[in-house]
């Protein structure tokens, strides 16, 4: 992952934007981009500092707050597929995720939970 401008940058733009340039004539005297200096001032004006956002995903997930419920349906009913448990979720916790979600959840419990699709067996080969 990339890093942030550095804060002295920011801060010499933005001072060079208030100084009057345009936001154009900071960006070409930085050599940044437009967009660039523009959400820097922008910054500046809506929240008076022009501090980098923290940067990546927080660790953890919604699931991890229904850790319980979800681990005690598979214990119920193991044979439960990704997507009925999508639904139970909506349904009896309201928890709109998808079945990837829930995948990834099950995988950080070093649970593996794979299903196939009915079918009507096979005279030729093994299902």
């Amino acid at each position: 992952m990339g890093k942030p401008y550095s804060q002295d940058l920011r801060e010499r733009v933005v001072g060079a934007i208030e100084d009057g340039l345009s936001t154009r004539q900071a960006a070409a005297r930085f050599s940044i981009g437009i967009a660039t200096a523009g959400a820097w001032g922008r910054l500046k004006r809506s929240k008076g500092d022009v501090q980098p956002a923290k940067q990546g995903k927080p660790k953890g997930s919604v699931l991890d707050a229904h850790a319980d419920f979800i681990l005690g349906a598979l214990r119920e009913t193991p044979d439960l597929t990704l997507d009925e448990m999508v639904d139970r979720l909506a349904t009896e916790r309201d928890v709109k995720v998808v079945r990837t979600a829930v995948w990834k959840f099950l995988d950080r419990h070093d649970m593996t939970h794979k299903k196939r699709l009915h079918m009507p067996a096979s005279k030729n080969a093994l299902t």
